[in-house]
C-alpha cells in the first residue's frame, strides 16, 4: 500500500467510524471506486485489501455503537446460506489451495451486506444516497474519460491496473477499453450498467431530478467507456426491465410467458438454449460463443462438479484453450462459479436468494400500492427490482471478482432493508388505522 493509497483510504476509515450513517456508507462507495486492489497489505497469507480495512472499520463502527438493521429479512439467512456453505463445502473438499480467497470472499458478503443493511435503512436515505453517489461520479468520470482519450489510466498510481496494459488486449475495434479503478474494462462498465435502473427510478420519481439525471448519464458513461459486451447488455436488460414497468400488476403472467418462451426456444432451437447467448453478443458484442460453449461443456461434465465441485484447474481440458493468468477455462459465469467451488447445492442457494429477492421486492410493491395507491416508493422498489434481474442476467456473461463482488452486496442489502422497511411502514400504518375509531366506523360501515 503506497502513500497515496493509505491517505485515501485513512480518510475514508475515518468517516465511515465517527460519520453519520448515509457519510459512512457514502464513503464505502467511495473506496468501490477511487480505490484499486493494488492497495492490500499481506497478513498471514490474507489480502487486507483497502476496501477490505473500510470492511473492517464498518464493523468496528457497527459493534461499538450498538448498531443492527431495524428489521430482519428472510434474504438475511439466505446470504449467510449461500456463502457459509460455499466456503464450508470448499473448505472440506478441497486441497488446491485458495482457501484465503474463499475465507476473504465469505467475510466480505457478511460484513459488506450487514453493513449496508444497517447504513440504508429507510427511502430516503436510499434516495439521499443516490443523489450524493451523482456526486462521486462525476469527478470519476472525467478521469475514465480521461483515460478513454490518452489511453492513460490515472488509478495505475494506486496500482493493481497496470498489468492490463500488456500488449493490445483491451483495444476493440480501434477504440480503448477504459478499466478505471476496476480489474477488467466489463467490471468496470458493469458498474454502470446495474446502478442506471436506479437512476432511471429516481429520475422518474424524485423532487431533485438533475442530480439523478446526472447520475445516469454517469452510468451510460462507463458503459461506453468500457467498450464491452457484458455492459451493453446490462443496459438492454435494463431498458427490457423498465418495459415491463405497464405489466408490473401482471408479473405472473409475464414469468408463465417467459417460461414458455423459453420452452419454445428448446423446442425450436437445434442447439442447446444457452446458445442464445452466442446470439445475443451478434448485436452488444464480446465473447457469446464462449459463453455458449463453456456452458455447453459444464453440462456435460457435470457429474464432475455436481456434489461438492471440482478443482478449477480441472477445467483446463475442457476447452481448447485456458486463461492466461488462472491456467483454467476462462471462467465467464458466475452461477457456474459457485457450482465450481461448491457444487450444485451453492447453485441452487444463489437461485434461492435471487427469487426470495423478487418475491420481496413485489411483495413491497403491493403494500406500497395499498398505503398511497402509487408513489415514488414504488418507482424506486421497481427500479431496485430490475437492478437485481440485471446482475442475473449479466452473471450467465461474467464473474465478478475484484469490488465489484462490494456492489452485489449492496444491491442486495438495499432489497433486504428497503422491503422490511416498506413491509414494516404498512404493519405500523394497519395497526394505526385499526385503533383509529373514525378508521374503525368506516371500515364497518
Amino acid at each position: 500500500m503506497n502513500a497515496l493509497g493509505a491517505a485515501i483510504t485513512t480518510i475514508l476509515a475515518v468517516i465511515v467510524l465517527f460519520g453519520s450513517k448515509r457519510a459512512a456508507v457514502l464513503a464505502l462507495l467511495a473506496g468501490v471506486l477511487y480505490l484499486t486492489q493494488g492497495q492490500a497489505l499481506d497478513v498471514a497469507g490474507f489480502n487486507l485489501y483497502a476496501f477490505r480495512l473500510l470492511e473492517i472499520a464498518a464493523l468496528a463502527r457497527l459493534v461499538a455503537r450498538g448498531e443492527r438493521p431495524a428489521n430482519p429479512s428472510p434474504i438475511d439467512k439466505l446470504v449467510v446460506a449461500l456463502y457459509g456453505y460455499t466456503v464450508l463445502v470448499y473448505l472440506v473438499r478441497s486441497d488446491e489451495g485458495g482457501h484465503a480467497y474463499q475465507i476473504g470472499t465469505a467475510v466480505d458478503a457478511f460484513l459488506c451486506y450487514f453493513s449496508f443493511r444497517v447504513l440504508v435503512s429507510t427511502l430516503d436515505d436510499y434516495k439521499w444516497l443516490l443523489r450524493n453517489l451523482s456526486l462521486l461520479l462525476i469527478p470519476y468520470i472525467a478521469l475514465i474519460v480521461y483515460e478513454t482519450t490518452t489511453s492513460s489510466n490515472l488509478f495505475a498510481a494506486l496500482g493493481g491496473v497496470e498489468l492490463i496494459r500488456a500488449g493490445d488486449a483491451w483495444v476493440r475495434e480501434g477504440r480503448l477499453r477504459a478499466t478505471g479503478s476496476f480489474g477488467h474494462p466489463s467490471l468496470m462498465g458493469t458498474f454502470g450498467g446495474v446502478f442506471l435502473p436506479l437512476y432511471v427510478s429516481a429520475c422518474i420519481s424524485s423532487e431533485r431530478r438533475l442530480l439523478m439525471f446526472a447520475g445516469a448519464i454517469s452510468c451510460l458513461a462507463m458503459v461506453w467507456a468500457s467498450n464491452s459486451g457484458a455492459p451493453a447488455a446490462c443496459v438492454v436488460a435494463a431498458a427490457v426491465g423498465w418495459m415491463l414497468w405497464p405489466l408490473r400488476h401482471h408479473m405472473g403472467l409475464v414469468r408463465v410467458a417467459i417460461v414458455a418462451g423459453l420452452l419454445a426456444l428448446v423446442a425450436l432451437m437445434n442447439a442447446p438454449i444457452w446458445y442464445v447467448l452466442a446470439r445475443l453478443s451478434s448485436i452488444t458484442g464480446g465473447g457469446g460463443h464462449h459463453r455458449a460453449a463453456l456452458l455447453d461443456v459444464a453440462v456435460r461434465n457435470l457429474d464432475q462438479w455436481w456434489l461438492g465441485g471440482m478443482p478449477v484447474l480441472a477445467t483446463a481440458r475442457w476447452l481448447p484453450y485456458t486463461n492466461t493468468f488462472t491456467g483454467a477455462v476462462d471462467m465467464t459465469n458466475n452461477f457456474l462459479v459457485f457450482g465450481i467451488t461448491a457444487g450444485l447445492g451453492a447453485v441452487l442457494l444463489l437461485v434461492a436468494v435471487f427469487v426470495r429477492a423478487f418475491s420481496n421486492i413485489g411483495t413491497a410493491m403491493a403494500r406500497t400500492r395499498q398505503i398511497s395507491h402509487g408513489s415514488f416508493g414504488e418507482y424506486l422498489l421497481w427500479g431496485l427490482g430490475v437492478t437485481v434481474g440485471v446482475h442475473l442476467f449479466n452473471w450467465f456473461s461474467i464473474t465478478y471478482w475484484d469490488q465489484s463482488n462490494v456492489v452485489w452486496f449492496f444491491h442486495l442489502a438495499l432489497v433486504g432493508s428497503m422491503t422490511s422497511y416498506v413491509l414494516r411502514n404498512h404493519a405500523e400504518e394497519s395497526v394505526a388505522d385499526h385503533n383509529s375509531p373514525q378508521k374503525y366506523a368506516e371500515s364497518s360501515s
